[in-house]
């Protein structure tokens, strides 16, 4: 199950270490946030819907992020920027634990959420780059399985500093210690290269005298649907799993009725189910395609999510159903790093599919604070608000994969041959200033 790991090189081995890494403290970073919901909605009094904008503005900064870190790494490249996306969000996750209102709170999500949305856009690119095309669902899926990692340890995090500590010191720890693991995270970085591809791709940009490509060629009328479908994809995908994930602890302590301790032990469960599911996903990525798999997982999220939210049930029953919800909900997103990758030409990659995995982080990052404008009010039950908001989310899943090609096996060398002349023909359609165009 395995062998292709061992058939890895030593640069394809040391990204997929660092990157791993680096999925895991983004991870644990962002998860933080769901677990003290609760908590802050008590402390400071606050609502649901501030809960929820607390939530839907740091994942909407991260879509500035992402965007710009893709474009700086097309431009400066993608382990450069990597790093500073790392350095950037876990300072500003470390001064969230010094906030004392929901406003000082709010402008330090916001500017954390511009590195962890940076991390992706580069971390994700470079993955694709370096590992070759017959590994790269399995390797770039078996790194988003780091996130199950990182929520792992923030459901723990959750669990012990609960346990030991008041509430109100509580949370506060959990923001400084979600920050330490990304130094190791930049010692792993240390001996990673920039992709040869992008390398290669620069290198006759620079010859050639040509300026980078603008942040604009993403909507070009020849990437124009490629940028539009992959963002409705990364947005049915991401608005179904943060209408479920966000508001899950505050779920289970409310409706389910569990303690915040029981929350972490749930939230635990969930997150193994997850890490299957990344790893599923990554192998049958390349199995039966990147577009099936989209299709499977969206069948089994329509599935899952109502009998999680509906099925009564405690004890072994309740953990079995966190399972298969972490499985098809976190699950599916194994396979937009690589199909992105693949979607985009070298000179516009890191653009596009920061653009586009980002606009659907901040289009279904207002999914939760519909949430909870839903319950205000008592207009409706907090499950039948999750319930609606997660299921339609999947319809934009399968009307994008109807319209977009499928990827699996595609060389990327030769991906750079194509734009190289496609740009070519780009120059030569673009008026000549002095000759009268």
């Amino acid at each position: 199950m395995f062998a292709w790991f061992t058939s890895l090189d030593r640069t394809e081995r040391k990204t997929l270490y660092a990157c791993f890494g680096g999925w895991a403290v983004d991870a644990l970073d962002t998860q933080l946030y769901s677990f003290l919901i609760p908590t802050l909605i008590a402390v400071w009094g606050m609502t649901n819907a501030e809960a929820g904008f607390l939530g839907t503005s740091a994942l909407i900064s991260s879509a500035i992020g992402g965007w710009a870190a893709g474009i700086l790494s097309d431009r400066i490249g993608r382990v450069r920027v990597m790093k500073l996306a790392i350095l950037w969000f876990s300072f500003f996750t470390v001064l969230s634990g010094f906030c004392n209102s929901f406003e000082q709170l709010l402008a330090a999500r916001i500017l954390s959420g511009i590195g962890f949305g940076g991390e992706w856009a580069a971390g994700s690119v470079l993955m694709g780059e370096i590992i070759r095309s017959e590994y790269r669902g399995k390797a770039v899926g078996t790194v988003q399985s780091a996130y199950a990692i990182g929520y792992a340890i923030a459901a723990i995090l959750s669990s012990i500093l609960f346990a030991t500590l008041p509430d109100t010191q509580a949370w506060r720890w959990m923001f400084w210690l979600g920050a330490a693991p990304a130094i190791l995270v930049l010692l792993a970085l240390r001996g990673v290269p920039e992709p040869a591809v992008f390398l290669a791709a620069r290198e006759k940009r620079v010859k050639a005298g040509e300026a980078p490509a603008s942040p604009l060629m993403i909507f070009h009328r020849r990437y124009l649907r490629t940028t539009c479908l992959t963002s409705l994809l990364a947005f049915g995908v991401q608005a179904g799993g943060f209408s479920m994930v966000i508001w899950l602890p505050t779920f289970l302590k409310t409706v389910r009725e569990i303690s915040t301790v029981g929350v972490g032990y749930h939230m635990f469960v969930l997150t193994v189910g997850s890490f299957v599911g990344y790893i599923v996903a990554a192998y049958l990525c390349d199995a039966i395609g990147r577009r099936r798999n989209f299709l499977l997982f969206a069948l089994l999220n329509w599935i899952f999510i109502p009998a999680f939210l509906y099925l009564p049930g405690g004890g072994v029953v309740m953990f079995a159903l966190d399972f298969v919800l972490g499985f098809a909900a976190l699950g599916i997103y194994s396979a937009l790093g690589p199909y992105f990758t693949e979607l985009f030409p070298n000179a516009i990659r890191g653009n596009g599919q920061g653009f586009a995995y980002n606009f659907g982080r901040a289009a279904g990052a207002f999914f939760p604070t519909v949430i909870g404008l839903m319950t205000a009010g008592g207009h409706l039950l907090l499950r039948d608000a999750m319930a609606v908001t997660a299921v339609s989310a999947y319809f934009f899943v399968l009307l994008a994969i109807a319209l977009l090609p499928e990827t699996r096996g595609r060389e990327l060398a030769e991906e750079v041959e194509k734009e190289n002349a496609g740009q070519g023909a780009l120059r030569l359609a673009q008026p000549v200033p002095g000759n009268g165009s």
